[in-house]
């Protein structure tokens, strides 16, 4: 039987071959530039509104395979959402990455984005799962 770890690490790998959600979205509403100069990934964030819910998004650019699938998951994640959803996902996923929140109970609503719990034990790749999180944090900051 897989133990969650390989089924996290098949996700991982999955989003970050193949991210449907790279592209450029056309009438986007928020662009936000995230960039994480220690290991020079960078990505453009890109995020549609249909008043307070999060109608599309979708990223460009480059960086390792942990910040390029934890950007598509995210996507995944917080798309069709509303914004005070989304803040409240944003916000434990960083707690969850941070150890601040363990409750399993509460990673739930981090869906798929849960697969990158085990990070937190990797110091030098928190940086890259957190890139995309931080930059939608400061978009849905203004809302």
């Amino acid at each position: 039987m897989e133990d969650l770890t390989d089924v996290y690490n098949e996700i991982i790998m999955e989003h970050s071959m193949n991210s449907y959600n790279k592209k450029k979205l056309e009438n986007a509403d928020y662009t936000e530039i995230g960039h994480n100069p220690n290991c020079g990934d960078e990505i453009t964030l890109e995020l549609k509104l249909n008043g307070d819910i999060i109608e599309d998004m979708a990223f460009t650019g480059h960086g390792c395979a942990i910040s390029q699938a934890s950007t598509s998951i995210m996507i995944d994640t917080l798309k069709g959402k509303t914004i005070d959803e989304a803040k409240k996902i944003v916000k434990t996923f960083i707690e969850m990455i941070k150890r601040e929140t363990t409750d399993e109970e509460q990673l739930k609503i981090l869906e798929d984005a849960i697969a990158f719990k085990n990070v937190s034990n990797m110091p030098a790749r928190v940086k890259c799962a957190l890139l995309a999180w931080h930059t939608i944090e400061g978009i849905l900051d203004g809302k």
